[in-house]
């Protein structure tokens, strides 16, 4: 079995346990850390984990062998046991059900085969919540970012302003211009309360994942948002992807599934016999027999299951031809992804940044000593904003779109 299953009620007592140490950690935490906690304490992995345990234990009634059946009787028990004409009579029978077909090792291979279904799709559940939490802790690295840029706006903003109130004072620009210069402060101001609530809700959305109870404030992480380089190429990745998919794996084990129960429905159309001894005492004699009961099946040879589980074993043999193509599908879907959010951070990262610094920079500098226009700083101004914030969004994208990749190859491809 791949799963680490922790003992009866334990996983259900490190998620109550542990809501509130997480929600109380003050020193920011890593991506790793983040999933760890989110593998040990989400309440719907913890869930799904319960249930494999309890498919598990379907394998020993499925391996159980048929009870013996002891039957005691008795007659005449309450007349006088002098009484020649109807003496004591007591019966002791013991028979058991023999099956035949190989009953057993079907019914255990066709729970074993379950398990191993139920196992994958965990696996899958476990993908999923590792894909929720690497983009919700990408969107928390944005939202922060996303602040500073605010902030470091804001403030410079601010100074600008301060500035624009000096030069009033001084006769230098009108009392129109500087009231323009003061109502943008207006637009830094909502830019940054605006960052503060996407901060808090990003945050609220990633302890979510984590098993929190009830979010904390002080959570906090770290990490960049850097674009990273790519080693792998896309063959590399569909290989590993047709390898480690757990719902392709779980595919796949259905088939076996599906033709242990085209075996167990062959056995089941077997006859079972019955086997019995008798012993009896009738007064003062003694008797030993036997019996053998065997079902004639003349009419119910589990015709119908026979038929329907082989149609069942050639659907998941398509249903599984299916989930290969999928996979492909999604890796060559989310590489394509991957491949447009890289040109695009290129763009940013390598062109548009530096050039609206400088143009913010040039405009500032001219305005400050009369050479431009409000308006043409103003632009200048909002250009940088939506800039950067751009560029972060391209950054946060690629990095959404790696972790897709992943999700798409059950694989880590980030180097």
């Amino acid at each position: 079995m791949r799963l680490s299953l922790f003992g009866p009620g334990l996983g259900f007592a490190l998620l109550l346990a542990g809501s509130s140490a997480y929600a109380q950690t003050q020193a920011p935490m890593t991506l790793q850390q983040v999933l760890a906690a989110a593998r040990g304490r989400n309440p719907g992995l913890l869930s799904a984990e319960q249930h494999v345990i309890a498919t598990k234990a379907s394998e020993i009634t499925a391996g159980l062998r048929q009870n013996p059946t002891l039957t005691i009787s008795g007659a005449n028990t309450t007349l006088p046991a002098n009484n020649p004409s109807s003496p004591y009579t007591y019966v002791g029978n013991v028979s058991r059900l023999f099956e035949r077909g190989q009953k057993r090792r079907w019914r255990l291979g066709a729970a074993t085969a379950t398990t191993s279904v139920t196992q994958s799709q965990y696996d899958d559940q476990q993908r999923q919540l590792i894909l929720q939490v690497k983009d919700a802790f990408t969107n928390m690295l944005a939202a922060k970012a996303a602040l500073k840029v605010a902030e470091d706006n804001l403030d410079s903003y601010r100074k600008t302003v301060a500035l624009s109130q000096v030069r009033l004072s001084a006769g230098d620009i009108s009392r129109t211009d500087f009231e323009r210069i003061d109502l943008q402060l207006a637009e830094f101001e909502a830019d940054e309360d605006n960052a503060k609530l996407d901060l808090e809700q990003a945050s609220d959305s990633l302890q979510l994942l984590m098993g929190v109870e009830t979010p904390s404030a002080h959570f906090d992480i770290t990490g960049t948002l850097e674009p990273p380089v790519m080693k792998q190429s896309l063959p590399q990745i569909e290989q590993q992807a047709l390898a480690s998919r757990p719902d392709y794996q779980a595919a796949r084990e259905s088939v076996t599934l599906a033709d242990a129960n085209v075996k167990l429905a062959d056995a089941q159309g077997t006859t079972d016999p019955t086997l019995g001894g008798e012993y009896e005492r009738l007064g003062v004699f003694n008797s030993a027999g036997f019996q053998i009961s065997v079902p004639v099946r003349i009419f119910d040879r589990n015709q119908g299951e026979k038929e329907r589980t082989r149609y069942e074993a050639q659907s998941a043999r398509l249903a599984a031809t299916e989930a290969r193509n999928q996979v492909v599908n999604d890796v060559d879907q989310a590489w394509a992804a991957y491949l447009a959010a890289v040109d695009l951070a290129k763009r940013y990262n390598s062109h548009y940044l530096a050039e609206s610094d400088r143009v913010r920079a040039n405009l500032d500098f001219s305005y400050r000593h009369g050479g431009t226009t409000l308006l043409d700083y103003l632009d200048a101004l909002r250009d940088y904003r939506q800039i950067h914030l751009d560029a972060l969004a391209a950054n946060q994208q690629l990095w959404l779109s790696l972790h897709q990749l992943s999700f798409a190859a059950a694989t880590e491809v980030v180097p």
